[in-house]
């Protein structure tokens, strides 16, 4: 049978969804994304994605359906979780999440009741609207208390984090972050945990790929609970997953299936276990020391162009600007950065006080550029690129001049060149 170019039968079923995707791949050709939680993920994890495994419904786990014919996505799925488990060393995984949200409500779902208290990092100061926001599930079916940050340091201080447990007595402790810029210390809040008699969870949705590759402290020795994603820094595809202690196995997978979902997606599912398998490799582990050294270069450039950043720096893959002093909004920056080709997210800073919806600085994040092949010498480059924007809010000369460099710049760093370019 006559092979056929990628997107062949969606152009001619549908040419005006396949206009748009092929749209979409301009665009994130031509865009410089510094958007911490987005990556591009590798051609094979797409063709998992997109492969006709979606076809199957699997209610239920390998070996334990409640369809027939489940005998080769019994294999997929019992390899993604054989490499999960390889990968972060853990007891039991759960791989069937489709998104770390769901993750994070199943595994509210096997240690908490209804109405029980959980602590979380607060969401003004990094925290995820999953951690507890009232107008979220997380917040409106569990009483969330929220700890905050120190405000001198601007990272967490561990002694106020113990305060407020015995304070509090929560049931659940969440240690994790979607805006957090430094090292977490998990030994601490198992320490914290389980002196109030506690369970730990982790949400490393934003840390797995630098976890994986060694670069940020492990949580699997401390957390009861662990839940991710398998986007932003592990590059797979957009789904969750979940780690656990062996004695919470059963919990947990009850809580996945049947408790927050149906049918898994199997097609996802394949993806997730490629994603795992890259995520070993040396290549992986190179790509994260990278993501990181990025970061750190880009962070100091903005400094050095007279931006405060966020805690002074980063340990990780992102790190925050805050804008308040230059008198510009975090919405503000983001469209006019968005004009010249180069996307960040508005995002709330600590101790912000202005509406998430306008924000008083941007989130900045490496891991897309790193996949594009950035080093440090282009982060300085980049950072010129900001500063100018930023500096220059209104100037339709400066934005021309930057948009004409971006675009140059960005020539460099080809993106999926093997799915050919837009008719």
């Amino acid at each position: 049978m006559r092979a056929e170019p990628p997107g062949a039968f969606l152009e001619v079923t549908d040419g005006e969804v396949s206009r748009a995707i092929l749209r979409e791949l301009e665009r994130e050709r031509n865009y410089i994304n510094l958007i911490a939680s987005e990556n591009y993920a590798p051609l094979a994890i797409l063709e998992a994605q997109g492969s006709i495994a979606t076809n199957k419904y699997a209610e239920g786990y390998p070996s334990q359906r409640y369809y027939s014919g489940c005998e080769f996505v019994d294999e997929i799925e019992s390899i993604a979780i054989g490499r999960a488990k390889l990968l972060f060393g853990c007891d039991h995984a759960n791989v069937q999440p489709h998104s770390g949200t769901q993750a994070n409500m199943a595994v509210y779902m096997a240690a908490l009741e209804p109405g029980e208290k959980m602590m979380s990092m607060d969401l003004s100061c990094g925290g995820h609207l999953s951690h507890g926001l009232p107008s979220n599930f997380s917040g409106s079916i569990y009483r969330a208390v929220h700890y905050g940050l120190n405000p001198d340091t601007e990272t967490i201080d561990y002694d106020a984090v113990w305060e407020l447990a015995k304070e509090e007595q929560p049931k659940l402790i969440v240690a994790g972050a979607s805006a957090y810029p430094r090292k977490i210390d998990f030994r601490r809040f198992k320490e914290i945990a389980d002196s109030v008699g506690a369970l730990l969870m982790v949400d490393m949705a934003h840390i797995a790929g630098l976890v994986a590759a060694g670069f940020h402290p492990d949580p699997v020795p401390y957390a009861d609970f662990i839940s991710s994603t398998t986007h932003k820094t592990l590059r797979g595809p957009r789904g969750g997953f979940i780690l656990c202690k062996d004695g919470y196995r059963d919990a947990i997978d009850s809580a996945v299936f049947p408790g927050v979902q149906g049918g898994p997606l199997m097609h996802v599912i394949a993806a997730k276990a490629v994603c795992f398998k890259e995520a070993m490799s040396e290549d992986f582990r190179a790509y994260q020391q990278s993501v990181i050294s990025n970061a750190k270069a880009l962070a100091k450039k903005m400094s050095d162009e007279g931006f405060r950043i966020v805690s002074g720096g980063t340990d990780t893959h992102l790190f925050l600007v805050d804008l308040r002093e230059v008198g510009i909004t975090g919405r503000e920056a983001e469209e006019a950065l968005g004009s010249v080709g180069i996307n960040v997210n508005k995002n709330n800073v600590p101790f912000d006080s202005t509406p998430p919806t306008i924000a008083g600085g941007i989130r900045i994040g490496t891991p897309a550029v790193t996949t594009r092949g950035m080093r440090e010498e282009h982060m300085e480059v980049l950072g010129g690129l900001i500063s100018r924007v930023l500096h220059n809010l209104g100037d339709e000369q400066v934005s021309r001049e930057v948009k004409e460099e971006a675009e140059e710049f960005l020539s460099q760093f080809p993106l999926y060149p093997e799915l050919g370019g837009v008719k």
